[in-house]
């Protein structure tokens, strides 16, 4: 099982954390982290989700990120967009993307409390390989 990670580095103090939390869990789980990319933010991922399913050599996708909340209600429409985008992707190619992605309306140290959703989308995308099954 090959898994692709898509990380956010925006807010990398949290996503860096919790891209290891992913990674870790892999290893504990005998899952195979396959490429790990890095895009700017979390609205950047789309992209790169869909060119990481692309691939005959991913499974599936895990993408890890956090949105803050600002003065406005941006983190909103980010967190919306990119979410809607991943899961019309997943049915597109047949392949689960797990989001752990934080957000919206959350302050810095809620984000550091939720670290642990890179780790539970893992969980998810391998879970929902096992589902799936080969064609």
């Amino acid at each position: 099982m090959k898994i692709a990670l898509v990380v956010a580095d925006f807010n990398g103090d949290v996503t860096s954390v919790m891209r290891d939390r992913a990674r870790r869990h892999a290893e504990t789980l005998g899952v195979e982290i396959s490429h790990e990319v890095h895009v700017p933010g979390v609205y950047d991922m789309p992209l790169m989700i869909r060119r990481m399913l692309k691939r005959e050599d991913v499974d599936g996708v895990v993408i890890i990120g956090a949105v803050i909340k600002g003065e406005t209600l941006h983190d909103e429409l980010i967190c919306h967009v990119t979410a809607l985008v991943a899961a019309q992707l997943a049915l597109e190619f047949d392949k689960p993307v797990g989001l752990g992605v934080t957000g919206p309306g959350m302050t810095t140290m809620q984000a550091m409390e939720r670290v642990d959703n890179a780790k539970n989308a893992l969980d998810s995308v391998v879970k929902m390989i096992r589902l799936l099954g080969p064609d």
